[in-house]
């Protein structure tokens, strides 16, 4: 997937029967099916520039794979096209939306921006936002705050649905319910977004439709028997998600999935406790200004010993390298700009119907 060379040698993420694309192609294509499945300008901008981050990083699954899924729920309505979110609360440093089933990347971009404008006076602002639609990948967002020498903490849990059990439970309760952070350093910044379960609802259905296994026993069957199949899911007595650390120590992702339900749902006021509505988030997003504590210079000095540190430690195999986390993402992406973006082999035939509907024509691959 990635050589763990530091030089400009490409060599970007690779899958069977995938094709490279320019970059300034997909954003324009995305943003043009978006405009005409009726979203304003900017709104499809920001949808069309987050959804491609995320095939630039490697999150395949979280790319432009969601654009068809999203232009299917501005058809039904379920994703509404129009308005702003609606403020709940509002203080200082702190501030609640009600974001009316508007696009998550939108309104994610927009809480960005408020949040950083407040942290600049007030060292720090959260802002929350309950019923969301679907925001996307989660670490798209961070290389946009750390550039400022800011830092974000971005987690999101989806009340609707529950694909993951609790610890030594059956029954599932939780979404994967991801958490993610990004700092800057003196060089390019380090990002983390990790779900809280042991894998992710849009990689075991992936796998499930094109017959495929986990890498790991990353799944329990409805009898409590883990195992790789992600079919399991589907079965009846339907099986779950395991919780990050697994059959072992998923105590861990158990109360980490917790911390996330308080923090989305709980500050929100609207989670599991209310009537499903449909495909979404709740959000926490919480932008952090160095500057007012001890100072950018000095946040940087501590960051970059640590990121020092992890990168001198001995490889535990041969041939390999420490990596930082988001390094591999962010070499994928400046890779992407000498042999254009690789997209997973089935977004492209997903999204093909919807250019006929309506009218567009359908990038060409490099």
């Amino acid at each position: 997937m990635e050589s763990p060379r530091g030089d400009s040698t490409c060599s970007c993420a690779s899958y069977d029967g995938a094709m490279q694309y320019a970059t300034s192609d997909l954003i324009s294509f995305a943003h043009q099916l978006l405009v005409s499945a009726g979203l304003s300008q900017d709104k499809s901008q920001a949808v069309a520039d987050v959804l491609l981050e995320g095939d630039l990083l490697g999150h395949t699954t979280h790319g432009l794979a969601l654009l068809g899924p999203y232009l299917a729920e501005l058809a039904s309505g379920k994703m509404r096209k129009d308005g702003n979110p609606l403020v709940v609360s509002d203080h200082p440093a702190a501030t609640t939306w009600d974001g009316q089933r508007l696009p998550g990347p939108w309104l994610v971009l927009q809480a960005i921006e408020l949040a950083a404008s407040r942290a600049a006076t007030q060292g720090t602002c959260t802002v929350v936002i309950r019923r969301s639609h679907h925001i996307a990948c989660l670490a798209a967002y961070h290389q946009r705050v750390t550039d400022r020498g800011l830092v974000l903490l971005l987690h999101c849990s989806d009340p609707n649905a529950a694909s993951i059990a609790p610890f030594g439970g059956l029954d599932p309760v939780f979404t994967p319910n991801p958490m993610s952070a990004g700092f800057p350093t003196s060089s390019f910044p380090v990002v983390m977004d990790v779900s809280t379960s042991a894998t992710t609802n849009g990689l075991t259905n992936r796998l499930h439709k094109e017959g495929g296994l986990l890498p790991a026993a990353w799944v329990m069957d409805g009898h409590g028997q883990p195992g790789r199949d992600p079919g399991v899911l589907f079965n009846e007595p339907k099986g779950t998600i395991l919780p990050l650390g697994g059959m072992d120590s998923g105590h861990k992702g158990y109360g980490l999935s917790c911390m996330v339900e308080a923090l989305t749902g709980g500050l929100a006021g609207h989670g599991r406790a209310d009537a499903p509505e449909g495909w979404g988030a709740t959000v926490f997003l919480q932008v952090i200004d160095p500057q007012a504590f001890a100072g950018l210079e000095a946040f940087r000095t501590q960051m970059d010993e640590v990121t020092r540190r992890c990168r001198a430690s001995r490889p535990a195999q041969t041939g390999s390298t420490v990596r930082l986390p988001g390094e591999r993402g962010l070499k994928l992406k400046a890779e992407a700009s000498c042999q254009g973006v690789t997209l997973y082999p089935n977004i492209m035939p997903m999204l093909q119907p919807w250019a006929e509907q309506f009218g567009l024509t359908m990038p060409k691959p490099l």
